[in-house]
């Protein structure tokens, strides 16, 4: 059996010591008993909430190979029969077992970061790389302290292509981080007021983000995008921090991966461009500008990895929007169909904007409408009750006929708004839900869009279950 690590590696990886007998090797490595597979290492990692040291029986019972556990801890533990590698602390024993896999590797290495778009940037570089080689990436969002060294550490030894996500609520976040995944290709993908409430300005928010720089490979590339208004900022970063090799994507003349001309259309985005000087025609099979921008990076850092860029540009038409990020439903109403948009996973003022311009491309059906159904955004400090009322002209744009708007920090766009969007306000997700679900018929568009905290992913989850799926996600044209 291929294992992911033997125990002697990982012993001798992490400075732990090995109790009991140990198994030849792991197949996988968990923090989590609820998802964890029989032969996986379970980390028994303490967290702000739980600590792992409290499920080690549920996670002896799921099955684990061997238990990773903290020095300290062992004494509450009895007289356990299970292997175990003691370590004096948990998650630094994770992380270097993490920069142990990173040295081993032989993979050309991508790491993402910027204020939106991480998440389905490092998705779509995922998925149009499988095409041409053994992609290893970030699970969901494992962007910080524990999910980068735990994707580091899972990334098998035979990775051709390595994606990583780095985020950040606060500055020297990104460089612990990045010096560990070391990568040959860092894109920030966008500078905007996400996280604002942490910084006193958008130029502190770049400096944060730049600190990817720190971190990239001896010949390795920064991939900026040309179209930021801190693209000039984040050169200077970058070549202040010693690197040699950047490169811009974008939608200006100036930029190295360029769309030339694009076709915005419901459900997918057609474009001539312009990669290192040679021209490409593509399709995009998930919608929206900000989705043409983060392909035109994956574009770039695709062609910077070396890969088959024919086999990366077809693979971009079969690219499909994630849950929470774009996903659409076609959902099932009594006397017709609805299409539902869920853009529920987050929110900050620049993706927001996106998200209605996606609604205002949208095409109710019949008598259908356009319902925009927004939440707070979170993290934006003294700047929030500005940047929520500033909302008001992008939704006036998007030709939203209902407006569901809900939490404390959204009660401000209601007095902002044109007379003629008929707005409904509640402050909580519970107050506001039925009120959707009732306005809703055949025909609409929905777009439902908020920070992850708010909890408007229930309001999505209420109608799929009101409204059941036609079909598991609307096919790209």
């Amino acid at each position: 059996m291929s294992w992911l690590w033997t125990s002697s590696d990982m012993v001798a990886a992490m400075g732990g010591r090995p109790v009991g007998a140990l198994p030849e090797g792991i197949s996988g490595i968990s923090i989590d008993t609820r998802t964890l597979k029989p032969g996986e290492a379970f980390f028994a990692i303490k967290g702000d909430q739980f600590d792992g040291h409290d499920f080690i029986t549920a996670a002896m019972v799921a099955g684990a190979g061997l238990i990773v556990v903290a020095e300290a801890k062992l004494p509450a533990l009895g007289k356990l029969q299970v292997p175990m590698i003691v370590v004096d602390d948990v998650l630094e024993g994770l992380t270097r077992l993490g920069i142990a896999s990173r040295a081993r590797s032989k993979a050309q290495i991508i790491a993402v970061t910027g204020s939106v778009g991480k998440t389905t940037t490092k998705e779509a570089l995922r998925h149009v790389l499988s095409e041409v080689g053994k992609v290893h990436a970030s699970a969901a969002s494992f962007n910080n302290h524990w999910g980068v060294p735990l994707t580091l550490a899972r990334m098998p030894d035979d990775t051709e292509y390595g994606v990583f996500e780095i985020g950040m609520n606060h500055a020297d976040e990104i460089r612990p981080l990045v010096k560990m995944v070391r990568p040959h290709v860092a894109i920030i993908t966008l500078i905007a007021p996400a996280h604002l409430g942490h910084f006193k300005n958008l130029e502190e928010i770049a400096a944060a983000k730049a600190e990817i720089f720190e971190g990239i490979e001896p010949g390795g590339t920064a991939l900026l995008n040309r179209d930021d208004e801190r693209f000039e900022l984040l050169m200077q970063m970058a070549e202040e921090a010693g690197v040699i090799h950047i490169r811009s994507f974008g939608e200006g003349a100036d930029a190295d991966y360029r769309a030339d001309k694009t076709k915005l259309l419901p459900t997918c985005s057609c474009l001539t461009a312009s990669l290192a000087g040679q021209e490409a025609v593509l399709k995009i099979g998930a919608p929206g500008r900000h989705i043409v921008q983060n392909a035109l990076a994956v574009l770039g850092a695709a062609h910077l990895a070396d890969a088959d860029m024919a086999k990366v540009a077809m693979a971009l038409a079969t690219l499909t929007p994630e849950d929470g990020r774009g996903a659409r439903h076609r959902l099932r109403h009594p006397h017709g169909d609805i299409t539902l948009i869920d853009e529920s996973y987050n929110a900050n003022p620049a993706s927001m904007r996106a998200a209605l311009e996606l609604l205002h491309a949208a095409k109710p059906e019949g008598e259908g409408r356009r319902i925009a159904v927004l939440g707070d955004m979170l993290e934006l400090g003294n700047h929030a009750p500005k940047l929520h009322r500033d909302l008001a002209r992008p939704v006036a744009e998007a030709d939203v006929d209902a407006l569901f708007i809900g939490g404390p920090e959204m009660s401000v766009l209601a007095s902002a708004l044109p007379v003629e969007i008929h707005t409904e306000y509640r402050q909580s997700v519970e107050e506001l839900q039925p009120l959707v679900i009732k306005a809703l018929r055949p025909g609409d568009v929905v777009m439902v869009k908020s920070s992850k905290g708010i909890g408007f992913s229930r309001i999505v989850k209420a109608l799929m279950t009101k409204y059941p799926p036609a079909e598991p996600r609307e096919a790209a044209e």
